[in-house]
């Protein structure tokens, strides 16, 4: 968004901002039935940007045109989101196979690809059931489906801008689709080691389970058979959009396209069986209207007053983007510090800041999502998949205790090794 006005902005005009993101952090813990309703959350979202707009218009053409251009990104950022999440939700992954370490493993290793292509919330919705078919005959999986959301619902979509969406918000601003394949030894090093860690937790607890339980998994087999392949096309279709950069409305509309052909080409049964709902959807959309709008007052502060806070190298970077992706939504947190990157008159590599610096931003943002269940979108929903499949998951500081003994130590060593320079 940049500087769009001159002038200092008030901190009352950022209050909204910091509201709406402590809403989206604490009512789903003290609130869960009120806030699961997504005309709530759309009557917070609208309840906190109606200040900002009239404060925004109030500024003039400038301010009209820094609601204009959120309002743009917002449009392009919710079609992408949508489009991914329709046409994915198109395609069915029935059977279930053997439920042995190196099968679960390969489930995450698969995750961790696909990831980069239907987006981190398109990969877990299609893996995480056929996933826990595959384990309902072992009773001590609750371990699996934790490491489900730390790399299929996290760590895996760093690769291009439709893994994740800041990074999506990254591309929009101005960073080129492929500059993303850059990230590569990040990604490999944190997938690897956490694929590794799995397999030799896997293999020590599916010694636990009874004689009774591996005799059902190796008798209830089915073959993986895939519904729904036309799916794949589409989304390759989508793929191609982003990564031609087709100009925007064009681009958005292609997308559009697409979803309405995998609406209408795709059986109901299908859907069905998949589970699939726009509820999800429906309450992103309605919480990114808010962001968006709310975020603009936030990010012209820091673009005036950001040299102040001192972060200013890249382990700095990654350790407050994502400390801070851990507890509010990653996406507005990725924009912050980018804003507040381009505000330090660092090397102008990319849209404005080193590439060490959008490299740290980026891998912060992604991974740091997966410290906690509202780190990230998908990481609840799966929650309340594997919850409804019968399977014993951790509360919201019990899951804090899987992530700060895994995953803090990994991201440690991935600072230390990748960002330690100026």
């Amino acid at each position: 968004m940049g500087i769009l006005l001159a002038a200092d902005v008030p901190i009352p005009a950022v209050v909204p901002f910091g509201i709406l993101l402590g809403c989206i952090a604490v009512l789903p813990l003290v609130a869960t039935h009120w806030w699961e309703h997504n005309k709530n959350k759309g009557i917070v979202a609208a309840l906190l940007s109606a200040p900002v707009v009239w404060w925004l218009l109030s500024q003039g053409l400038e301010g009209r045109h820094g609601l204009e251009h959120a309002l743009l990104e917002y449009f392009q950022f919710i079609v992408l989101l949508g489009s991914l999440f329709t046409i994915s939700g198109g395609i069915f992954l029935d059977g279930d196979l053997r439920a042995t370490p190196k099968v679960n493993t390969c489930f995450f290793a698969v995750g961790s690809v696909i990831a980069n292509l239907v987006g981190t919330t398109g990969a877990a919705m299609l893996l995480i059931r056929p996933l826990l078919r595959t384990n309902s005959q072992r009773k001590h999986i609750t371990h699996t489906v934790v490491f489900f959301i730390f790399i299929v619902c996290n760590v895996a979509g760093c690769l291009t801008p439709l893994g994740d969406p800041p990074l999506f918000i990254g591309y929009l601003k101005g960073v080129p689709f492929e500059w993303t394949l850059r990230l590569w030894p990040e990604w490999l090093i944190v997938n690897v080691a956490l694929l590794a860690i799995y397999f030799v937790f896997d293999s020590i607890m599916v010694k636990k389970e009874t004689p009774q339980a591996l005799r059902l998994d190796q008798t209830q087999l089915a073959p993986l058979k895939v519904h729904g392949s036309l799916n794949f096309a589409l989304l390759a279709g989508v793929i191609a959009l982003v990564a031609l950069s087709v100009k925007t409305p064009y681009r958005e509309i292609g997308m559009i396209v697409l979803s309405g052909i995998s609406l209408m080409t795709t059986k109901r049964d299908i859907r069905t069986r998949n589970g699939f709902s726009w509820v999800p959807i429906v309450e992103v959309a309605v919480l990114f209207i808010g962001i968006f709008v709310t975020m603009v007052p936030a990010l012209m502060l820091l673009a005036v007053k950001g040299k102040s806070l001192g972060v200013d190298t890249p382990m700095e970077f990654f350790w407050f983007t994502g400390i801070l992706s851990s507890f509010l939504d990653n996406a507005p947190t990725y924009a912050t510090f980018l804003t507040l990157a381009q505000s330090l008159g660092l090397p102008n590599e990319v849209v404005g800041v080193s590439h060490n610096v959008l490299a740290a931003i980026s891998c912060g943002a992604v991974f740091m999502g997966a410290n906690t269940y509202i780190g990230n979108g998908p990481n609840f929903m799966v929650k309340a998949i594997a919850d409804s499949a019968k399977v014993k998951m951790p509360g919201f500081f019990g899951y804090m205790a899987w992530s700060g003994a895994i995953l803090i130590p990994l991201f440690v060593v991935v600072s230390l090794v990748m960002f330690r320079g100026s």
